[in-house]
């Protein structure tokens, strides 16, 4: 493709989609039809849009035509001044953009480890014998099939998702899937419109009501979500929703963050750094906001849960959303940001859905905006839904994604409290986390401190899925053992015979049947050289082959490298073709020789990786070849 601006024009419908996010063009700089007036604003200068709508219109352009054109690239890059090979270069960065036309109705199948063990695989077969191979044009040329990434859906796995580009864009979510239900969801897509509600699961059935002994701690995560959602502001309120900002508001920002303090609260999306550390790094800085109108403070809800086998913030986003505001909102008035950003995933549509209403209506409420509950305090939240890129889970990543770049790390430090999103002090918290806020407020934080142990302090939310008699989202106090977490979701289902858990997710680790006693805190796992991560529980029993999942789990690793650094990009792909030898009983000299080669490239992505995907890229296969003799 030439990457200059080139002859192709955008079609009505896709200057239309881009208008949508932008306005109508103002100049002929911008897009419109010249005049003599645009000689005055070369002398005189135009403000352009600024960079970081670059990925809403993308999306818009996707959602309105289902793939983005040389002439839309042409249109966007002339309206928002950005180089077209710029342009290009973050479109093709995100797997949900396809720069290659492609049918307006698009059926999405998960394959990846949870659907896979559930049998995605067999539905795949069948579409591929049904509709042709994925990606090929089906139903007259109108629709196509797709092998998807995790659609985080794993509880109820195996997962698809269907989107109707139009308009009116429509996404809806088949789980658990079949290979008929799959095809009359894509029949009924091209019918007629999908309806409104892109899904409609019935959230309390993702938190199975079971005896909680293994917890020994009522709900506190999940209270809301397990009396029905409270997705509307009147029903948050109802449950006391909102108290804990208003408490806030009246402590000050040095008390919240001596409750913070002595929660002893950890964040809860894989990295384990104490929160109240995080937020007094940018209330010490806060008197400079004063001293230079030009520097800000941001804060981000990172939402971009795309560790495979992981859903827990999607529940609490569906089922609670308001708590997820509630407690950014706070985070906002102790380390003075005006503005905050979820960075929502982007296979997550009812979510966005759920999130965006609750937006609006706190914002009509007086709980966002300027003078909140009439203190004064001026504070917004606006999504920025992600595009599929595991890497921007990453928080420096994110920051980039929401600027309008490649999702690519930075170099660290300087760390997000210096210089993060714009370049300006930033706190970055889970959604997990930040829903810990509110009732460590209104309980406190010492009350907070005495559930779990002495360094895993609070609950924890897990996914269990896989071979579990009940899968969902599961709240226990940190420090009850693995095995009393299966035992709560039911035990082992499949054939009943354990073979292996995934901890952690595909950056996680592997650990045995013999090693389910090991509690579930930071220290206990780390003990055994396995990581809590970002809450997966997956399980396997014997009848599932590991070597097949460690080659699905490389195949990912491989799939969502952003290839910026050498050791991650090129040892990704070595690490999967070691294995595929391995698997295949073609090793470079004996199998112990290849093991042994497959470690150290291992250890040169630990060493050497910008980030931490391609520092654990290899953790759960080595934990399995370590804990069995999978290639002798």
């Amino acid at each position: 493709m030439d990457l200059r601006l080139t002859s192709a024009q955008a079609t009505e419908a896709e200057r239309a989609a881009v208008d949508s996010e932008l306005g109508p063009p103002q100049s002929g700089w911008t897009g419109a039809q010249r005049t003599l007036a645009d000689t005055r604003l070369a002398l005189n200068g135009e403000s352009h849009v600024p960079r970081h709508r670059l990925l809403p219109v993308l999306h818009a352009i996707q959602n309105r035509i289902g793939w983005i054109s040389p002439g839309a690239l042409n249109y966007l890059a002339l309206r928002m001044d950005i180089a077209p090979a710029e342009v290009h270069g973050v479109a093709s960065f995100y797997g949900m953009f396809s720069l290659e036309p492609r049918p307006a109705t698009v059926l999405h199948v998960c394959d990846d480890i949870a659907c896979f063990t559930q049998g995605s695989s067999k539905i795949c077969a069948e579409l591929e014998h049904k509709l042709g191979p994925a990606g090929s044009p089906c139903s007259g040329g109108r629709a196509t099939w797709l092998r998807s990434q995790c659609l985080g859906l794993c509880e109820r796995a195996p997962a698809a998702l269907v989107s109707s580009a139009a308009e009116s864009p429509r996404e809806r979510v088949l789980a658990p899937a079949t290979a008929e239900g799959t095809q009359s969801l894509l029949n009924d897509a091209l019918a007629s419109p999908l309806p409104h509600q892109p899904d409609d699961l019935n959230l309390r059935a993702s938190v199975p009501q079971a005896d909680n002994t293994a917890s020994a701690a009522p709900l506190r995560l999940l209270r809301h979500v397990s009396q029905g959602n409270a997705a509307s502001l009147d029903r948050y309120q109802s449950l006391g929703g909102y108290q804990a900002l208003r408490k806030a508001i009246g402590m000050g920002p040095q008390a919240v963050l001596r409750e913070l303090t002595a929660s002893k609260l950890l964040g809860r999306g894989g990295a384990a750094f104490p929160t109240a550390k995080k937020w007094e790094a940018l209330f010490q800085q806060r008197h400079l906001l004063a001293q230079n109108p030009r520097r800000a403070h941001y804060f981000v809800c990172n939402a971009d849960e795309s560790e495979p086998g992981t859903f827990k913030d999607r529940l609490l986003m569906e089922g609670d959303p308001f708590a997820v505001l509630e407690g950014i909102t706070i985070g906002g008035f102790v380390t003075g940001a005006r503005q905050g950003y979820i960075y929502l995933r982007g296979e997550y549509p009812l979510a966005a859905e759920r999130m965006q209403h609750a937006i609006a209506e706190a914002r009509a409420a007086g709980f966002l905006g300027k003078n909140i509950v009439g203190s004064g305090f001026e504070f917004d939240i606006e999504i920025r839904r992600g595009a599929g890129a595991y890497i921007c889970g990453e928080e420096t990543a994110l920051f980039n994604s929401i600027e309008g770049y490649r999702g690519e790390p930075r170099n660290k430090p300087p760390f997000p409290t210096q210089a993060g999103l714009f370049r300006q002090p930033t706190a970055v918290n889970n959604v997990e986390t930040l829903v810990n806020v509110p009732g460590i407020l209104l309980d406190s934080g010492a009350a907070y401190a005495k559930l779990g142990t002495e360094n895993s302090a609070g609950t924890r939310l897990f996914c269990l899925c896989g071979h579990i008699a009940r899968p969902g989202v599961y709240e226990i106090a940190m420090g009850a053992t693995l095995r009393q977490l299966i035992e709560l979701a039911g035990g082992v289902a499949g054939n009943g015979k354990l073979q292996a858990v995934l901890l952690g997710g595909a950056a996680g680790a592997f650990v045995t049947p013999q090693e389910l006693d090991t509690p579930l805190t930071f220290e206990a796992t780390r003990a055994i050289g396995a990581t809590l991560g970002s809450g997966v529980v997956m399980l396997f029993d014997d009848t599932i082959d590991l070597r097949q999942i460690l080659l699905r789990i490389a195949s990912f690793f491989r799939h969502e490298t952003c290839g910026q650094c050498v050791p991650c990009r090129v040892g990704v792909i070595r690490q999967q073709e070691s294995l595929l030898r391995l698997a295949d009983g073609k090793s470079l000299g004996s199998s112990q020789a290849e093991v042994a080669l497959l470690q150290e490239m291992g250890q040169a992505m630990r060493d050497a990786s910008i980030c931490g995907l391609g520092q654990t890229a290899s953790s759960a296969l080595e934990s399995a070849i370590k804990r069995w003799s999978l290639f002798s």
